[in-house]
């Protein structure tokens, strides 16, 4: 295998959410600059699932007109406008416009929009692009993905962002019912240390990111050093209707050049290669649409209420694990992928309680269980940990699993990504920002029996 072509396809991964991964780990550093305040992270919520409609298209398209998309040009253009819309941001971000009597941050909403359609259209568009290189560089693309979290959210720590200090503050001066002084009383009161650079910095960094995507995305087009799959690499030759045909021809000869299929097996269904019978389909659909909902939006909406009453350390600690938790699941499938149905059940059975031990640590928030004592903190932080590197293997798997039924499958992939993180922030938008179910801890001050 190339190293060049896995380096390649893991840059090529890591543009695919960085730009909107960076966004949400500089909400402390925006929010206190703009007119929305903290209503911020609820309009993010709504803008990234109108987004939806990019991926919405290419699915239909592929459905109803196979073939007329050219997506290797749909690729460059959600690349550049990625790169453009993230360089933007840097000089308008502060920028804010009167709305109906109210000063609005137009330009950073609409720039978001932009960002959100590039990244979510790239889980019906990037994925598929990989059918062009052998199998192998699928698990490094994964690998890329889970670094576009991670990435931004070291370099935010690095600038210093929620980086908070408990300092003592006069809060009352105590007196007796005869108006005798006894003594004050002290507080303590969250600080958050300046950042060490700009926010604008942080945003360039994000188009230089996109940026380098385009060119990894560049050399694995026109490098000839890169590893391609001779089986497949021909559709990509033109944008006509024969890209759909030479799917359904490798598709087809896929079980006599798999290993994992045996040789000679009759068909269970019309999906892909056939080695999957329609409830297995269904099955591996539930999952892949469940695991995304949870990881993707469900629980990373909770996590300040989770992790917060532990205090700042464990907030920071479980929030830079778990993104790195992400790549290191694909580091492992790299090595041990195991395609057993059953221990993808069984996988997601384990993080789903894991999640549920999370969402019951935000319901409880600001007073969770073992709030008084360190060990508290410790299983909190080992909990995210668990929870995304469980369900990110289970991804990985299903990627890898969906790559051998051919291109149409991988399409339906990102398609059912999309469509579980849509559900999941359709139920958590209102329980956390309508009704407000949950209460934040305070890093400095949690008061609980």
């Amino acid at each position: 295998m190339s190293l060049l072509t896995h380096l390649l396809a893991c840059l090529f991964g890591m543009g695919s959410w960085v730009s909107i991964n960076g966004l949400w780990v500089e909400l402390p550093l925006v929010v206190p600059q703009i007119p929305e305040g903290w209503f911020l992270p609820s309009y993010l919520s709504v803008i990234i699932q109108m987004a939806n409609v990019g991926p919405l298209f290419v699915t239909l398209m592929h459905r109803f007109r196979p073939g007329a998309l050219n997506e290797t040009a749909i690729i460059y253009v959600i690349i550049g406008l990625g790169t453009v819309a993230t360089f933007l941001l840097g000089f308008f971000w502060k920028e804010t416009v009167v709305v109906a009597g109210a000063h609005r941050s137009v330009a950073l909403l609409v720039l978001t929009f932009f960002l959100a359609v590039v990244d979510c259209t790239s889980s019906v568009t990037f994925l598929p692009f990989m059918m062009r290189l052998k199998p192998q560089y699928l698990t490094t693309y994964f690998i890329g993905e889970g670094v576009s979290g991670l990435l931004p959210a070291l370099v935010a720590l690095i600038q210093g962002v929620g980086v908070v200090h408990c300092i003592n503050s006069t809060e009352s001066l105590n007196y007796t019912l005869n108006s005798s002084y006894i003594a004050p009383t002290y507080d303590l009161q969250a600080h958050y240390q300046p950042a060490n650079f700009s926010t604008e910095v942080f945003f360039f960094f994000l188009s230089a990111m996109m940026l380098v995507c385009l060119v990894a995305f560049l050399l694995l087009n026109y490098h000839p050093s890169v590893s391609r799959d001779p089986t497949t690499s021909s559709r990509y030759a033109n944008g006509t209707k024969q890209e759909a045909q030479t799917t359904r021809t490798w598709a087809e000869q896929k079980p006599m050049m798999d290993p994992y299929r045996p040789a000679g097996q009759e068909p269970k269904s019309s999906f892909g290669s056939g080695s999957y019978s329609w409830m297995q389909v269904l099955y591996i659909f539930v999952i892949l649409g469940w695991v995304n909902a949870l990881s993707n939006v469900v629980l990373p909406s909770v996590q300040s209420y989770s992790c917060m009453p532990y205090g700042n350390n464990a907030y920071h600690l479980a929030a830079t694990l778990a993104a790195l938790s992400n790549p290191l699941a694909c580091f492992i499938a790299m090595f041990l992928s195991v395609r057993s149905l059953l221990l993808m059940g069984a996988l997601t059975v384990l993080g789903s309680g894991v999640g549920a031990y999370i969402m019951s640590m935000a319901v409880l928030s600001p007073c969770p269980l073992l709030v008084n004592d360190s060990s508290g903190g410790v299983v909190i932080v080992l909990a995210w940990v668990l929870f995304i590197l469980t369900l990110s293997y289970v991804k990985v798997i299903i990627g890898v699993i969906l790559r051998d039924e051919g291109y149409s499958a991988l399409v339906w992939c990102g398609a059912v990504v999309q469509l579980g993180s849509l559900l999941g922030a359709v139920t958590m938008f209102p329980l956390v920002s309508v009704y407000g179910l949950f209460t934040s801890g305070d890093p400095c001050n949690t008061k609980c029996p």
